[in-house]
């Protein structure tokens, strides 16, 4: 989900340009997403235990209304940032599984199992050493918290790395994550949703069956599949199904086709620039006609040549690194940690914490070496097993979607919630925070020497 803009540093004659070139190339590098997501956290659980602690916590809980008096959706803050601008993510990461799929490392069976299975690793592992280390203890209920794989900070981590960091091991990390996501939020519905609402699930089927018509009938009217996505996102947040899931299937249906090919394009460019050289402007004001026709032409001959999939990948790429994740990240990362000293170093919290660390890695690993042996997936190209073990100590990094399971799993165990939700937070916080640090310092002295 990276996109590189040629840009001149050399010959700036215009002040402002100059001033603002150190923000821009900034805002190029690679791991700029992945840091501005580290400062949002870091931030997030500074003024979380500060004095701004408790103006923190009311901002996020307050209402926010979007519509009119009629027809208006009503939720707190930070449902409108996980639930609603976490499916644009969703979405845009659904974008770049789907490009995969059909020309990249995803396009065979034997390469997209991979992924597949070493999220299933991932969750089955995960979840029975939980079980396994808590038994009947205290936290019980939360076996599904160490399941979960976050991929914004994973992919954040990741991103620190670099370009040495082969693109291949980025999307299975991208396919497992989501995979692990999905397999997360079947649980959530299963076991620890109070309700789920399966008239709206139908409707939304029905309405990505007729996105995914339009596809096929060639419509490629961007508003058209946005607007009914919008609808299928509305619907999915009444349902008892996670939002953020929308994003993905409405991704699916975005047509992946050009409407020009590659050698009409070239020949039409080639037109239009020697129309635009066989009437050469007068003076540095103003262009002639023929030149402005010719370059309303090209620009419509690039608009042509880009699919809807492509275009819609590109265009949300920045809003969603500069601007979702870090909000997501401040949002979601403010955990309270006064009063959560050694002695809640108990068995609910070594458990979650070891679960996501030595669970994912096992059990991602383990399970893709199961895959490639048996012969039912093969490696992907310029990634070894030495850079899928780095992939899989990222996937311990649980976060965001671990502690959405803590306050769901505790709900209902009466006056013990506060102390579980507390030692369960400080293992969610404890184990992705090694996770990440294990994951980038292997990954970064494997890439060392490799270079």
């Amino acid at each position: 989900m990276t996109y590189h803009d040629d840009y001149q540093t050399d010959k700036i004659k215009d002040p402002l340009d100059r001033i603002g070139q150190p923000f821009k190339r900034f805002l190029h590098l690679e791991s700029a997403g992945g840091i501005m997501l580290i400062i949002a956290t870091i931030l997030a659980l500074i003024v979380a235990n500060s004095g701004w602690g408790s103006y923190y916590e009311s901002f996020f809980n307050q209402e926010f209304t979007i519509g009119t008096e009629s027809f208006h959706i009503t939720e707190k803050v930070i449902h409108w940032i996980n639930d609603g601008l976490m499916a644009i993510f969703f979405f845009l990461v659904g974008l770049e599984i789907k490009r995969e799929m059909l020309v990249g490392e995803l396009s065979s069976p034997k390469k997209a199992a991979l992924p597949i299975i070493a999220a299933v690793g991932g969750m089955i592992v995960p979840a029975a050493l939980f079980m396994l280390s808590v038994g009947d203890g205290l936290g019980k209920e939360g076996w599904g918290i160490p399941m979960a794989t976050d991929i914004a900070f994973s992919l954040g981590v990741l991103s620190l790395l670099g370009k040495r960091v082969p693109l291949a091991l980025k999307v299975f990390l991208v396919a497992f994550a989501i995979v692990d996501d999905i397999g997360a939020i079947i649980v959530i519905a299963i076991f620890y949703s109070k309700e789920i609402h399966w008239s709206l699930l139908i409707i939304s089927a029905g309405l990505l069956a007729l996105l995914f018509i339009f596809n096929k009938l060639k419509i490629r009217s961007i508003p058209i599949y946005l607007i009914v996505g919008a609808i299928i996102w509305f619907l999915f947040l009444h349902s008892g199904i996670h939002a953020t899931i929308a994003g993905v299937l409405i991704a699916f249906t975005i047509p992946s086709s050009r409407k020009i090919d590659l050698e009409d394009f070239k020949g039409r460019m080639k037109r239009n620039l020697k129309d635009f050289e066989d009437n050469p402007h007068t003076d540095n004001v103003a262009l002639q006609h023929k030149q402005l026709a010719a370059i309303d032409n090209m620009q419509s001959q690039i608009f042509k040549i880009q699919s809807p999939l492509q275009q819609l990948e590109h265009n949300f790429h920045g809003f969603v690194t500069y601007f979702v994740m870090p909000l997501f990240a401040f949002a979601n990362a403010g955990v309270v940690l006064q009063g959560a000293g050694m002695d809640t170093l108990n068995t609910l919290t070594l458990s979650i914490s070891g679960s996501l660390i030595f669970g994912k890695i096992i059990g991602i690993f383990l399970f893709s070496y199961l895959t490639v042996k048996l012969g039912l997936s093969v490696l992907p190209d310029r990634v070894s097993w030495n850079h899928i073990l780095g992939a899989a100590m990222l996937g311990g990094i649980g976060f965001t979607m671990s502690l959405f399971i803590s306050n769901l799993a505790y709900e209902n165990i009466g006056i013990l919630r506060g102390i579980a939700e507390n030692q369960a937070k400080l293992g969610i916080l404890m184990g992705s925070g090694v996770a990440a640090i294990l994951g980038f310092v292997y990954l970064k002295v494997l890439l060392r020497k490799e270079e």
